[in-house]
């Protein structure tokens, strides 16, 4: 396959990332080009507040955003893209978030630009805002994502952002007849599109202001303790509002895309007016639904229900993350760790499938996706593209259930012998941190809930049978000929077993201690025949 073949293909593709792109290639039909003529990258931007620390929403965020970049890469034949980070460390402090320390000195800052503020971590940086900067830009690298950090303080403080804030002030009263008929009788008396910084306190006052000198950026307001003050709004000396700020920093970086979540639809809909009277336009993008808890319920960072990011990476892995993210933006997800195990396998099986895919078919998988998703990757193929798993992590967890809660990574190795050639961990890096993550996950969501019941009526003389067929067996035998095995005594009249699928609920409800479960002839081969006899054995004593 050839470059035009993926650009052909790419341009018709259904997937969501391509259809973002799609969009964006109508708007830039020629490309991006500067005020010179020469050519631009197109930029894609990301926000964070940094009033807190990173979590599953900053990496859903990137991710897409990130599978957005590459698809439009692809389609447009390798044009150069950039991808921005933006932190909004400019904001002032609303409340102390309940998950950090030194609460009491951060109470006594609130109001101040997060920039503004002492660092109440125990870490090298010189405000709060600089230490959750540095977390953002450390969790981002950790995933490996290609990006560049912008500071809403740096482009404020050194001026970066004064022509765009003169351009709010020239504006200032068309920006107020968009945002005050949506805004309450109360608020409205306060309002203003620039809110200056206290001379006095540093505080981000929420008060009207007067522009006196558009070009010069004069403003004058009366401050919180009744002055009237007369100051420049330039140089980190007042900060628009928020979507007033969000609509200023798209005319000002040239954002071209921004997805964002639906709970800032409204914002974007006012944002997107006001970039139009500051002389630009609104960014393409997509509206993303939000994650919910196991209940239903949204995920809320002060409520802590839901999953957080740390948490999902102790039981499963980053593919897998994305691979559970990808799937449909504009449908909610509920966010917990029943849906990991199948994340992982579904992200091994469709990765395992690519190699054999039309590239059309190849464009729709996610694996597709994700394995590009960090590199400007050249051509139609995706790297990794056919790799497999040696062992479905749904088995592992099997295993692991039966090692009990205590297993350790060597013994896990110890019976993957049976099932892989070459049972090294250095051979197979990536079933060795799976392994890991089976036995976390077993530790906490499944050994609790294990119970062996004992067999009953029938069910005695089929575990029997079972038994005398499995002591008859030659060494080596194949997965598939034990499950046939397993099968044909399911299907005795004598055992009265009305399906199949109620054989294999007995087995797993009596060996393993759960409703459900894997393969048995996989099963046995992972664990070994005689091990297996010794389950059965163990449940017969039961009866």
């Amino acid at each position: 396959m050839t470059e035009s073949t993926l650009i052909e293909a790419a341009r018709s593709s259904k997937a969501w990332p391509f259809q973002e792109a799609q969009r964006l290639a109508k708007r830039l039909r020629n490309g991006k080009t500067a005020n010179d003529g020469s050519p631009e990258p197109v930029l894609f931007e990301t926000g964070y507040g940094p009033s807190g620390l990173p979590h599953i929403g900053t990496f859903q965020e990137v991710l897409r955003t990130t599978l957005v970049r590459r698809a439009y890469e692809a389609l447009s034949g390798g044009a150069a893209t950039r991808l921005v980070a933006f932190s909004d460390d400019m904001d002032g402090l609303r409340k102390v978030p309940d998950n950090v320390p030194q609460q009491e000195m951060l109470a006594g800052h609130l109001g101040k630009p997060l920039s503004r503020i002492p660092n109440p971590f125990n870490s090298p940086h010189d405000s709060f805002a600089a230490h959750n900067n540095a977390m953002l830009r450390e969790f981002l690298d950790r995933f490996g994502f290609d990006y560049e950090f912008v500071s809403s303080s740096d482009r404020y403080n050194s001026g970066a952002f004064d022509d765009a804030l003169r351009g709010v002030l020239a504006n200032f009263d068309a920006i107020l007849d968009i945002m005050l008929p949506t805004l309450g009788e109360e608020r409205r008396k306060t309002y203003s599109p620039l809110m200056p910084i206290s001379p006095t306190t540093g505080a981000v006052l929420q008060v009207p202001i007067e522009v006196i000198d558009a070009q010069a950026g004069t403003i004058r307001f009366t401050d919180e303790d009744g002055n009237v003050v007369e100051q420049s709004a330039l140089g980190g000396k007042a900060k628009c509002q928020w979507k007033v700020d969000w609509a200023m920093r798209w005319v000002a970086l040239g954002v071209d895309y921004e997805m964002y979540g639906k709970d800032l639809t409204d914002s974007g809909v006012q944002s997107g007016k006001i970039a139009r009277v500051l002389g630009g336009n609104k960014p393409e993008g997509l509206i993303y639904e939000l994650f919910l808890d196991a209940k239903g319920e949204k995920i809320s960072k002060s409520k802590g229900n839901g999953l957080s990011i740390d948490e999902w990476l102790d039981y499963g892995s980053k593919d897998s993350l994305g691979f559970y993210i990808f799937a449909n933006p504009k449908s909610a997800k509920q966010l917990h760790a029943g849906v990991i195990p199948r994340a992982i396998d579904d992200y091994w099986q469709f990765r395992e499938r690519l190699a054999e895919q039309p590239l059309e078919k190849q464009l729709g998988n996610a694996a597709w996706h994700l394995l590009r998703a960090n590199e400007h990757h050249e051509g139609p193929e995706a790297p990794g593209a056919g790799d497999s798993l040696p062992v479905p992590f749904s088995l592992l967890l099997n295993l692991v259930g039966v090692l009990g809660a205590e297993a350790s990574k060597d013994a896990v190795w110890s019976y993957l012998d049976n099932y892989i050639e070459n049972a090294d961990p250095a051979a197979h890096p990536e079933l060795d941190l799976l392994v890991e993550k089976a036995i976390n996950y077993n530790r906490v969501f499944i050994a609790p809930t294990l119970k062996k019941r004992a067999p009953v009526g029938p069910e005695i003389d089929a575990l029997k049978a079972l038994d005398s067929e499995l002591a008859r067996v030659e060494p080596g035998i194949s997965a598939e000929e034990l499950q046939t095995i397993v099968y044909e005594i399911g299907k005795r009249e004598e055992y009265g077993f009305e399906t199949l699928r109620d054989w294999f609920r007995a087995l797993y409800e009596t060996l393993l201690g759960s409703d459900q479960g894997p393969r048995m002839g996989s099963f046995i081969t992972l664990y070994g025949v005689e091990p297996s006899r010794k389950l059965i054995a163990e449940a017969l004593a039961k009866a």
